[in-house]
């Protein structure tokens, strides 16, 4: 190892002790965390509305400030944008991250304040790399460049003192100078607002590059490595870059992607690292070689809570902290945070693996299930049984989006899967067979809407041509890495949206 890795490595495995404490005091951590938040909240417009300043506990916190959505705070957030400060969070908050989650035609506009730059962001960043160095202490990463695909940002409408852009734009453009040492491309190219024109520049800027990293969603990355090998003439990226040794990934659920992947990174000591990161905040990091299940970061100024999916909807649900949530449960999030977003639904869903230390998987949207008749599925169970479809039949899925088909006229209730092979199965019949069957493994619901065949027939699958997904997204003006393919929605809106565009 160079000396100027052995020095990088040094130098982050020093956080390793403070991970070390929230590893073992998780619930000291959050509780203080949590006051710290209301005392320099106590004197906002928010804070002074929910009296901050008597909230002693949990408990009275849990009380007294109700519930958030995005629909709930947007008002408060068009002031900020319009230059109003205090209001949410004391310090100025000039910049907004825009999220639109999945292919909703409605922004978000996350506030962005300089503590969540700084004690979230930026510091999970470099926890990646601490973590990433304490499993892997003979890491040449830093012998290289590491590649980021950036989104796009512009003044905003409301303020000229006030930004928006993807969240990747907005840390790009706000990143310490030093970090630009090791980051490709220029910031020219990365914050480009045309995604095929970035697309084409970026491999032309990046394919003679020593990249020996690579960060962002596994969609739109696998489209520029895809590019860079038709620009090269090359058969795999290892022979564009061949010291790449890891892709830290997140977004989306990996596992769709991993047999892509495989075959453009085929080498049996490629590294692959899960990262947690959204608009709202940065929340877990894969801490360990083995399993792709992450740590929840728990000293980034976000407090947890969370909703037992089967409280989720209810006017009052059951919601808990930290401390009394268990594994195999699915909840959706609760965060409140230093950029002012107070018992916020960031409409992810997860479950814990593990409880000490808390161990988390992303396994769906609030929004992204299908509970038609009854059979709550989500988005984890899909993932899994079609990842196991693949490996017997021999497939591999670029992406797909699924929805109910409802009882009408003739037609019988089941699941209509559409779905973009890179390589197709060799009988799409057996590929349903144990798609199905796997799924009745996984959701016993499902199983039992499938008994017999009286309420759900067998899985419908439309095989439609390479790029679907890609003309869709664009035709929508929806391309970006902020963008992402709904993989289940509980109506047909999507479904019937992609089958139009390819008739027209």
């Amino acid at each position: 190892m160079s000396l100027i890795n052995s020095f990088i490595s040094w130098y982050f495995k020093r956080r390793m002790s403070r991970i070390e404490q929230f590893r073992s005091s998780p619930t000291k951590i959050q509780d203080q965390l949590l006051i710290d938040l209301l005392f320099k909240a106590r004197n906002t417009e928010w804070g002074k509305k929910y009296k901050y300043d008597q909230i002693k506990s949990y408990e009275d916190f849990r009380e007294r400030v109700p519930l958030q959505n995005y629909q709930d705070v947007r008002p408060f957030v068009e002031r900020m944008l319009k230059g109003e400060q205090n209001i949410l969070w004391p310090s100025d908050i000039r910049w907004f991250a825009k999220s639109s989650g999945t292919t909703g035609d409605r922004s978000k506009f996350i506030p962005i304040s300089k503590e969540s730059l700084t004690t979230c962001h930026y510091k999970a960043g470099k926890d990646v790399l601490t973590l990433y160095c304490n499993n892997y202490p003979d890491t040449g990463i830093f012998d290289g460049k590491g590649l980021i695909m950036g989104g796009s940002h512009k003044v905003s409408e409301y303020n000229n003192k006030a930004f928006v852009g993807d969240l990747s734009a907005v840390l790009l453009q706000n990143a310490p100078s030093y970090s630009n040492f090791y980051r490709i491309p220029d910031l020219s190219i990365a914050l480009l607002d045309n995604w095929e024109e970035k697309l084409d520049k970026l491999a032309h800027a990046t394919f003679g590059e020593n990249v020996t990293n690579v960060s962002g969603v596994p969609s739109w990355n696998l489209v520029l490595m895809k590019r860079i090998l038709e620009i090269t003439g090359r058969n795999n990226i290892l022979e564009v870059w061949p010291r790449m040794e890891v892709f830290i990934h997140g977004g989306v659920n990996f596992d769709p992607y991993k047999s892509q992947y495989d075959q453009i990174l085929p080498s049996p000591d490629m590294r692959y690292m899960e990262t947690y990161n959204a608009s709202e905040g940065f929340f877990g990091i894969q801490d360990r070689k083995e399993g792709n299940d992450m740590l929840l970061m728990l000293d980034y100024g976000i407090f947890f809570e969370f909703i037992p999916m089967d409280e989720f909807g209810k006017d009052n649900p059951t919601v808990l902290p930290l401390a009394e949530v268990q594994t195999g449960t699915n909840y959706a999030i609760v965060i409140s945070t230093n950029a002012g977003l107070w018992r916020y639904l960031i409409g992810d869903t997860v479950r814990f693996t593990s409880l000490n230390p808390h161990r988390i998987k992303i396994s769906g949207r609030t929004t992204s299930f299908i509970n038609a008749f009854g059979e709550e599925l989500i988005v984890d169970n899909t993932d899994t049984a079609l990842k196991t479809a693949c490996e017997k039949s021999g497939a591999i899925i670029a992406e797909y989006t699924a929805a109910p088909v409802y009882l009408k006229n003739n037609e019988t209730a089941a699941h209509e899967y559409i779905i973009e092979f890179e390589r197709e199965p060799e009988n799409l019949d057996d590929f349903i067979k144990i798609l199905d069957d796997e799924l009745k493994k996984l959701n016993s619901d499902y199983e039992a809407k499938r008994s017999g065949d009286l309420m759900l027939q067998k899985p419908k699958v439309v095989s439609v041509p390479k790029n679907t997904f890609f003309g869709w997204l664009k035709a929508k003006g929806r391309i970006g890495g902020q963008n992402k393919v709904p993989r289940l929605y509980n109506d047909r809106k999507y479904v019937e949206e992609i089958m139009k565009f390819l008739k027209e």
